[in-house]
Parts: C-alpha cells; sequence; structure tokens
C-alpha cells in the first residue's frame, strides 16, 4: 500500500460523493471531509497523547503472537494470558516445536483456543523455515503466515517495524463510519479510503487514536456523547447519552477511573495497569 493524497489540494481534487456533514450540514465536500478528518485526528492527538498498542510486548515475535491471539478477545485477556505462554516459548522455534495440547491449555482463556495454537503453530513453523526464525518486516511477508492478515500484519509493521499501517478492527471500523469518513464495510476498502485522508506518516497512530476513542468513549451501543470531546466535529452526534454527567458514567479505562487493558503500560499513561489473570480487580 503506497502513500496517498498527502496534501489537501491533491486530496480536494479527487472524486468524492458528498455526504451529510456534522450538524445537519446538508453536505460535505471532499476538501471539507478531509479537513474535519484531519481536525478530528489532531483533537484525538490532544486528548490521547499516551496512545499506544495496548498488547503488552517486548518485540515483534511477542507482538505478532498477542495479535493473533486478540481475535475475539480483549486485549486485556491477551495480557494476562501471554506472560505464562512466552516464558514456555520465548522464540518461534520454541513455539514451533510445542506440544498442540499444551498450548491450547496455555491459551485457553482468549477463547477459540484450538484455532489459534493451529496458527501459532503453523506461523512458528513459517517463521523458523522460511524466514530465519525472525518476523518479516513486509506486509507481503507477513500475510503469507497461517492467522496473519493485513490487520495483524499492519499492527506489526507499525508497532515493531515503523511502518506506517492502518489498523482496521471493529472499533476504527465503527468510527469512520460514524464519522462519516467512509460508507464502506469490507475492512481493506476502510484501510484504502481512510489512508487517503491522511498523509502516510499519521497513519499507525491515527489507529490508536481512534482504536481509544471506541474503547473509551465513542461505544458501539451507548456512545458518552455528552462527554466527547470531538462532539462539534461529529455527524453522529446524538446517537448516544448527551447529558453530560450521564455520559461521564459511561467512559471506561483511564477516561472513567478504571485499569487499563495492560499489564506493563508505557510510563505516560495516565491510568492503572491491569490485573493479572486470576488477581482480584
Amino acid at each position: 500500500m503506497g502513500e496517498q493524497g498527502s496534501t489537501e489540494s491533491t486530496e480536494a481534487a479527487q472524486p468524492h460523493k458528498s455526504v451529510k456533514g456534522p450538524k445537519g450540514a446538508r453536505s460535505e465536500s471532499r476538501l471539507a471531509l478531509v479537513r474535519r478528518a484531519r481536525r478530528i485526528n489532531r483533537e484525538l492527538a490532544e486528548v490521547y497523547p499516551y496512545a499506544h498498542p495496548e498488547l503488552d510486548f517486548e518485540n515483534s515475535f511477542q507482538l505478532l503472537v498477542a495479535t493473533v491471539l486478540s481475535a475475539q478477545t480483549t486485549d486485556l485477556r491477551v495480557n494476562q494470558t501471554t506472560p505464562a505462554l512466552f516464558a514456555a516459548y520465548p522464540t518461534p522455534e520454541d513455539m514451533a516445536a510445542a506440544d498442540p495440547e499444551a498450548l491450547e491449555q496455555l491459551i485457553r482463556p482468549t477463547g477459540f483456543f484450538r484455532a489459534k495454537a493451529k496458527s501459532l503453530l503453523g506461523l512458528s513453523a513459517a517463521l523458523r523455515d522460511r524466514f530465519g526464525g525472525e518476523v518479516p518486516g513486509r506486509l507481503e511477508d507477513l500475510v503469507t503466515l497461517p492467522g496473519v492478515g493485513r490487520k495483524t500484519a499492519n499492527v506489526v509493521l507499525g508497532n515493531a517495524f515503523g511502518v506506517p499501517g492502518l489498523t482496521v478492527d471493529t472499533h476504527f471500523g465503527r468510527l469512520v463510519r460514524r464519522w462519516k469518513w467512509t460508507a464502506q464495510e469490507d475492512p481493506e476498502k476502510v484501510e484504502a479510503e481512510i489512508a487517503a485522508l491522511f498523509p502516510k506518516s499519521e497513519w499507525t497512530m491515527l489507529s490508536h487514536r481512534i482504536i481509544f476513542h471506541g474503547r473509551r468513549v465513542c461505544h458501539a451501543r451507548k456512545p458518552a456523547c455528552g462527554a466527547c470531546p470531538i462532539a462539534p466535529l461529529c455527524p453522529a452526534y446524538g446517537e448516544g447519552e448527551t447529558d453530560p454527567d450521564k455520559a461521564k458514567k459511561l467512559l471506561k479505562y483511564e477516561m472513567g477511573g478504571q485499569p487499563g487493558q495492560r499489564l506493563r503500560p508505557p510510563a505516560d499513561y495516565p491510568g492503572r495497569p491491569a490485573a493479572p489473570l486470576g488477581a482480584a480487580e
């Protein structure tokens, strides 16, 4: 995926179907959409200057494994599970040689553990046999690994290799559609359309900010509209709770005074670390 449209003038010239803008505006031009999208990104950067991947990891292999495990579960549950997993299998070679049943038991808390174990065994063997035991730093190589799609590949590239990428997970897709940045449902089409709105250098941090906002404020069922810092820019304002006091009670993680998802968060994280698996919250 190459860099797409890094200047507003270039992007404004691209074909764009007018959409309903924020707060009942009749329509929104391509240039207005780009400007609004980038303003939302700047606002989110001020709200979440500490935005980061919410999986605990120390190297690219750990991040790859943790991201595969994160499917259909929370990052918190993955973070509570991986300490024992990485203690048992610290390298691709170790994991490739694991007893399948023993591996399944270690990752059972993350759900779908049989399918995930099969993916981990397969990708570890592929890393050992095809990549010299190292996680490759190219998307075209990463997506050849069992259990690894574009979303997982972009997480690894952006956070372990510094290669910009968009992480189109359920939070990301939900918010960019609420904000009328795209009407697409297919993750690859969403990725392409959002990539065209921003400079490539913003892609990784944009992903973190959007996912942070989706987990903390802009929830799927009942967004905390009355506590949302970008409410004036949001076409979907009012879909959730608009009363400020009631909305504040819907905030999650550090925004709601609760522990985060990481057992070992970055030093600048303003909230409390999560508890290990089985510990009292």
